[in-house]
Formats: C-alpha cells, sequence, structure tokens
C-alpha cells in the first residue's frame, strides 16, 4: 500500500522534492503498490517492477515533461503512470473508459507519443529532438528508454543510424534485463549477455560506430550510478547512448524466477507472489494451444513442417513444437519483416511454413507479405493470432484490421474458422500442400468445443457451411461472430425466421452458397469481428447488387473509429457484435 513518500507525489515537481537518499524508500512502496493494484486488477507486472529505479531516477533527474521522455512498447510505464499523477485512478487501468495500460498521449503531457508495439521510440525521440532544434529549443532533452529485445528490431537500428548524422539532444537508454515477454533472441543477445556492470561490452563498438557516445553498464537499481551516470552523459554533445543492467520482475521473487508467467501473471497473491488459480479444469482450449498442440502433431508426422514466430512462443503456443524441435520451431525476435520474408525464402525450397503471428503485428510486415509471398504466390501459411477484439491491451492490439488489409490482395486465401475443430482440421489441410499463400485468423481465449482432438479431416477450401436453416433473414457470419450469432437467433421469439451461415472462407468467397441465399431470403446480415470498412459486409453488398438482390443487405462489424481497452464482452457491445446487440439488431429487420 501507499506510503510515506508516495502519498505525497502527484507529479514529478513533488518528486524533485525528495533528497537522494529518500528516494529507495520511494522506490520501495512505488514497487508495493504495483504489485497491491496488478494482483487484483492484473495487468503487466514483471516489466514495471524491473524499472522501477530508473522510472523515478528519469523523472528526479530530468526537467519532464519538458524534457520528454518516451518509452517502448510501454509494458513498463506503471510507475511512470502512478508518478505523473495517475496514482489515485490507477486501480482503472485497462478497464473500459479508464486509463490505458500503454502511454497513451491524450491521457497524460507526460506520455509524450502513444506506444504499444515495439522499437518506435528512438525514431520517435528523434523526430521530437530534431523538432526541437528547428523551433532553437536546443536544450531540451529527448530519452528514448529501449529493452535489449526491442532494440534488435530493425526500426530500431534505422533510428540509430539516422541519428548518429545528426546532433541532435537524443538520449538513448538501453534496459537490458535479457528478456521482452520471452527470452531475447539473436547474436546482439548474445552481445549483450557477455556485458556485466562496470565491464565495457563489445557492442560498445557498434554503439560508438554508429556515432553515438556509449556509457555503461551501470546497474539500474542503484540511484547513485544511475543519477551519475545520466550527470557525466549531459557533458557530452549530441546523441548518446546509455546501457542499464536490470532485472523483470525485480522486488517480487515469484515474478524474479519465473520472468515468462509474471510478465502478465493474472491474479496472485501480492504478499507471496503465488498464482491464484481460478480457472475450471474442464474449460475448452485457448485457440492458441490448439494451433500450437495440432501443429506439433502434424510435425512429428511431417519433417517438412516449419514454424516460425516472431518474439511470440509462448503467446502463441509454438513453444510446444518448440521443445520438441527445436531446429524447425523458430523464434527470430521482434522482426515481423524478416519472419514473413524467411518464411518466404523456405516455402521456396519446398518447406511446409507456418508463420505464427498476432494479427496486430502483421500489420508491421504488410509489405512482406505482398512483395514476398503473395506477388510471388508462395504457399506460407500464416496463422493469425488475436484476430478480433482482444480485450483490455486495447486499441495497439486489436486485430481489427486483417480482413480489409489482406482481403485486397491478389492469390491470398483467407480463412476464419469459428471453432477449433475447423482450426485443427485446416491446419491439417493446409500441411497436405497448397499452391497460394492463405491466411488463417483466429481469436484471442477459449474455443467453445471441448471435444477437439478428434482424427483429422480434410476440408474443401473455400467452402462455407449453413449452421441453421430459417426462412426470412440470412445471417452470414466470421469466426467468432458465429457463435454469438447463434446465441443471438436463438434468443428470438421464433429462431426459424433465421438462416446462419458460418462463413469460414473470406476469400475465395463460396458465390455458389452466397447466391443461393440471397434467391432464398429477404434479407441479410453480415457480421464479422473487423473493420466494417473494408471489411466482409462490402463484399457481399456488392454481390447483392450484382444479383440484384431486392431485400437489405446490413452489416455489423467494428466501427470505424478506433476501439480502446474494455473486456472482450464489453467492446462487442460497444462495437455492436455482441449477442445481444445482434438479436436486437435481428427483431429490427423482420
Amino acid at each position: 500500500m501507499e506510503s510515506a513518500f508516495l502519498k505525497q507525489i502527484n507529479s514529478p515537481k513533488d518528486l524533485r522534492k525528495l533528497n537522494k537518499k529518500q528516494l529507495s524508500f520511494l522506490a520501495r512502496e512505488l514497487r508495493e503498490f504495483i504489485i497491491d493494484i496488478v494482483s487484483t486488477k492484473e495487468g503487466h507486472l514483471g516489466a514495471s517492477l524491473g524499472v522501477t529505479e530508473l522510472t523515478i531516477a528519469l523523472h528526479y533527474y530530468f526537467n519532464t515533461p519538458y524534457d520528454q521522455l518516451i518509452w517502448d512498447v510501454g509494458h513498463q510505464a506503471y510507475g511512470h503512470k502512478i508518478l505523473t499523477g495517475r496514482r489515485d485512478n490507477f486501480e482503472t487501468n485497462r478497464r473500459l473508459n479508464g486509463l490505458s495500460g500503454f502511454p497513451k498521449r491524450s491521457e497524460s503531457e507526460y506520455d509524450t507519443f502513444g506506444v504499444g508495439h515495439s522499437s518506435t521510440s528512438i525514431s520517435a525521440a528523434l523526430g521530437m529532438a530534431l523538432a526541437s532544434q528547428l523551433k532553437g529549443e536546443h536544450k531540451k532533452k529527448h530519452i528514448a528508454v529501449i529493452g535489449d529485445a526491442s532494440i534488435a528490431s530493425g526500426m530500431a537500428f534505422e533510428g540509430l543510424n539516422h541519428a548518429g548524422v545528426t546532433s541532435a539532444n537524443l538520449w538513448v537508454i538501453l534496459n537490458d534485463n535479457a528478456i521482452g515477454i520471452d527470452p531475447s533472441v539473436g547474436a546482439l543477445k548474445e552481445y549483450l549477455l557477455k556485458a556485466t556492470v562496470d565491464k565495457r561490452p563489445l557492442q560498445a563498438n557498434m554503439i560508438e560506430a554508429l556515432n553515438f557516445h556509449y556509457s555503461g553498464p551501470i546497474d539500474g537499481h542503484n540511484f547513485e550510478e544511475l543519477l551519475g551516470a545520466f550527470a557525466e552523459m549531459e557533458k557530452v554533445e549530441g546523441p548518446k547512448f546509455l546501457h542499464v543492467i536490470t532485472k523483470k520482475g525485480k522486488g517480487l521473487q515469484k515474478a524474479e524466477e519465473d520472468q515468462v508467467k509474471y510478465h502478465a501473471p493474472g491474479k496472485f497473491d501480492k504478499r507471496t507472489g503465488e498464482l491464484i488459480d481460478t480457472l475450471d479444469k474442464n474449460l475448452p482450449p485457448k485457440y492458441q494451444d490448439v494451433f500450437g498442440l495440432t501443429l506439433l502433431e502434424l510435425a512429428e508426422k511431417n519433417e517438412k513442417i516449419i514454424g516460425i514466430t516472431p518474439a511470440m512462443p509462448t503467446g502463441s503456443s509454438l513453444k510446444y513444437m518448440m521443445q520438441k524441435f527445436p531446429e524447425r520451431a523458430l523464434d527470430v525476435g521482434i522482426a515481423e519483416q524478416h519472419a514473413v520474408t524467411l518464411s518466404a525464402g523456405m516455402a521456396t525450397q519446398g518447406m511446409i511454413v507456418y508463420c505464427a503471428i498476432y494479427s496486430t503485428f502483421l500489420q508491421r510486415a504488410y509489405d512482406q507479405v505482398i512483395h514476398d509471398v503473395a506477388l510471388q504466390n508462395l504457399p506460407v501459411i500464416f496463422c493469425i493470432d488475436r484476430a478480433g477484439l482482444v480485450g483490455e491491451d486495447g486499441a495497439t492490439h486489436h486485430g481489427v484490421f486483417d480482413i480489409a488489409y489482406l482481403r485486397c490482395i491478389p492469390n491470398i486465401i483467407i480463412a476464419s474458422p469459428s471453432n477449433a475443430s475447423d482450426l485443427r482440421n485446416l491446419l491439417y489441410t493446409v500441411s497436405l500442400g497448397i499452391e497460394n499463400p492463405i491466411a488463417i485468423r483466429y481469436p484471442r481465449g477459449r474455443s467453445q468445443d471441448k471435444d477437439w482432438r478428434k482424427e483429422f479431416k480434410k476440408l474443401e477450401l473455400g467452402k462455407s457451411k449453413t449452421l441453421l436453416s430459417g426462412n426470412k433473414i440470412a445471417v452470414i457470419a466470421v469466426g467468432s461472430c458465429v457463435a454469438d450469432a447463434k446465441k443471438a437467433i436463438q434468443k428470438t421469439q421464433d429462431p426459424s425466421n433465421f438462416t446462419l451461415t458460418d462463413l469460414i472462407f473470406i476469400k475465395p468467397l463460396d458465390l455458389d452458397l452466397i447466391k443461393k441465399t440471397l434467391r432464398q431470403h429477404q434479407h441479410i446480415l453480415t457480421v464479422e469481428d473487423g473493420s466494417i470498412k473494408g471489411g466482409i459486409g462490402e463484399e457481399i453488398s456488392r454481390i447483392a447488387l450484382e444479383e440484384n438482390f431486392a431485400g437489405k443487405v446490413e452489416s455489423l462489424g467494428i466501427p470505424d473509429k478506433f476501439i480502446h481497452q474494455g473486456t472482450t464482452e464489453e467492446l462487442k457491445d460497444l462495437a455492436g457484435i455482441s449477442n445481444e446487440t445482434i438479436k436486437n439488431k435481428l427483431i429490427s429487420m423482420l
């Protein structure tokens, strides 16, 4: 709970009134406060605990918000939020109409740049610094805090490369804890592992080759070292780089011991750190586990199967295959562009490549999907996790644009299975050989079918199926919306009024079934968990126009605005695709 020092701090101005000896007491209180809230409200834990001293030191030394502090990704910004006037409503973090789980410009003047995806901080901070130069604000400092996993991404190096030929007042602080969400990977990580406090690492030469002044490594939990390093660096003109070594999860033993699990652990006992297991053991599986376990099963029978993920082996459940076939299941780090083109390269050699990537992160490799995969018609299998609304992570993480941004690409097949069995069978079907790239999108969370591990069944690509047959209104639904549409129909007074089609394949469409549906019904309602702009509803409307359909085609989907944080059910209701809102729409259409 907050006590003597933390309760006095409503802004960094209050923090700067403390003497240096009091900062360690504040750090202890800040950690306790974060643990106290996250243990019951959930959220990202380990990252913020690991930068507690660094966060305090940054706001203590620099004149924020005039000096601009930019966090990379933002998992680690809880302490920053608490110290910058959001302590009293921090319990609303990640909740509907509450604080965002990530820095957000509209939330506070101290959140100088909105983040959520990795490796953007250096480019953003450099942009701010160059703008300050043009405005004559040469003493204004711009501080990017980036982790060892994020700095290995191509965009971070693009920013470093540009910054090195400028005289910008740019500070890059490397928060080195050897882990992102999963352990860091790659050659740069191997260099970083050789670094210890006060031992100059080999990568210092690389940073200095980019015209940065390099300092460190220093202990990121030691205020004397942090503040001393800041003071020394201030004497240097131009871009500067400070290497700080920290421990993710510091201050909670369980979080230090299992950094992957305690990245976002759910509810836990704040005294012991023990997780509070509230899950029913008989629940159906998560979609990610259906993917991961099925892929392992297929890989055991086919040596050509390869799994690739950009830094999401746990989140995507590629970890199961990695444990058994580490040479065929690859984590390439936070490098989405590389992951896609690497997959394309392997596909040219006859490998069956499953590229497991979150919908929101595939956006970062859009050109590679078009230029390196689709244009060459290479049969890469994109396994797109977290499609649709994802809940509390909010706007930066919702996978609501994939239907729209993939549908316009030639050659690509797009599938959106509505249940675990169809996902499993799709993964099997494409393992038998395909001539085109395919995107298989599935949501975050649990499926509804427990009995999913049946004998494999080959699916016919491009074929939809009718789940309910009625005589007035046809509902054509996609992916996770199929279950909500079915519930909505069953809630109406007379379900026999409605037909329900599980589209399954967004591209190519099952035109025969759609044309038959248009002939046999008065009206059509489409429901999708993606953007209404560019979505499948627009395509069905186009077909209806071509077929001279006399009735109405109405569409439900994610409206043309960014949806922020909340539970998935709250956000579905807000977007108008919950079973209750679908039911109301159906009743109004009768």
